[in-house]
C-alpha cells in the first residue's frame, strides 16, 4: 500500500472511530462527567493513570475514584484535610494503591497551589516537535516532593525508554479540538502537531502490520519511529490517526 492509499485508508478509519459512539467503551469518557477545566484536566489524568488492563475495570475504577472525590475533584484536591485521605484505604487497580493515590493527590495540588496547574507545566518544556521532553519534566516536578518510591512507576518517563502511553493518551485527550465530541480541546497552549500516539499493544500491532512501525518494542524509540510515520500522513494532527489505529486492533482484529 503507497503512502497515499494508506492515509486514504487511516483517514476513513478516523471518521468512523473518531465519534461519540467511541465514548461509549472507552476511559475517556469519566472526564467527560465535567464542565470545569480543571475538573476534566484533573480526572482525565487520575483515569489515564489507571488506564492499563481491562477496558471495563478501568472505567468502574475511575468511576470509583471520582465518587471518593465527591465528584468534585479539583475542590477535593485543593481543600481536603488530611482526614478526607483515609476514605481512600483500600482502592487498587492492579497494582496502583492507596498509598500512590495519596500521594498523587498531594503532588497534583502542589502543582496547581505553586506551579499555575497542569498545562502550564507541559507548556514549559514544550518543543516546537514533541511533547516528550514536556513528559520527562513534568514527571521530574511531579515526583519533587517526598514519596514512595513504588509510586514512580506509575508515570511514565520517554528520557528512560517509556513510551509513556498513558501521559500521551491524557495530552490527546486535553489538547485535540473537541469538534467531533471525543476530545476537550482545553489546552490551547499545545500544538497537535506536537503530539505522539498513545502506543500501546493494539496500535503498535496495527502499525507493524501497515509498515509505519519496524521495531518490535513499544518503547521511547518505536515512539519516536511511528511519531515519524505518522506525521508524514498529517504533520498537523498526527495523533488523530491513534483512533484508526487502536480501532482497527481492538474492535476489528486487524
Amino acid at each position: 500500500m503507497n503512502l497515499t492509499d494508506l492515509k486514504e485508508f487511516l483517514d476513513e478509519k478516523v471518521v468512523l472511530y473518531n465519534r461519540p459512539d467511541f465514548i461509549l467503551t472507552d476511559p475517556i469518557q469519566i472526564p467527560h462527567y465535567f464542565t470545569l477545566k480543571e475538573d476534566i484536566e484533573i480526572s482525565a489524568f487520575l483515569t489515564a493513570t489507571i488506564a492499563w488492563g481491562n477496558r471495563k475495570m478501568i472505567i468502574n475504577n475511575a468511576r470509583k475514584l471520582m465518587q471518593l472525590m465527591d465528584d468534585a475533584p479539583y475542590d477535593f484536591i485543593l481543600n481536603h484535610a488530611e482526614s478526607d485521605l483515609e476514605r481512600f484505604n483500600g482502592f487498587v487497580h492492579r497494582t496502583f494503591n492507596a498509598d500512590d493515590l495519596r500521594f498523587f493527590i498531594t503532588s497534583i495540588k502542589n502543582i496547581y497551589l505553586n506551579h499555575q496547574g497542569m498545562e502550564t507545566v507541559f507548556q514549559k518544556y514544550l518543543t516546537e516537535t514533541s511533547t516528550q521532553l514536556a513528559i520527562h519534566e513534568f514527571k521530574k516536578l511531579f515526583f519533587s516532593l517526598e514519596h514512595p518510591k513504588r509510586t514512580e512507576k506509575h508515570v511514565g518517563d520517554p528520557n528512560k525508554g517509556s513510551a509513556a502511553k498513558r501521559l500521551n493518551m491524557m495530552l490527546r485527550w486535553l489538547v485535540r479540538s473537541n469538534h467531533t465530541g471525543v476530545d476537550f480541546g482545553i489546552w490551547k497552549s499545545i500544538p497537535t502537531s506536537a503530539l505522539s500516539c498513545p502506543l500501546d499493544v493494539h496500535s503498535g500491532n496495527v502499525a507493524r502490520k501497515l509498515g509505519l512501525l519496524t521495531r518490535k518494542q513499544n518503547d521511547a524509540k518505536a515512539l519516536a519511529e511511528l511519531d515519524i510515520s505518522l506525521r508524514k500522513l498529517d504533520p498537523i494532527d498526527p495523533v488523530k490517526y491513534d483512533f484508526a489505529l487502536f480501532g482497527l486492533g481492538a474492535f476489528e482484529n486487524f
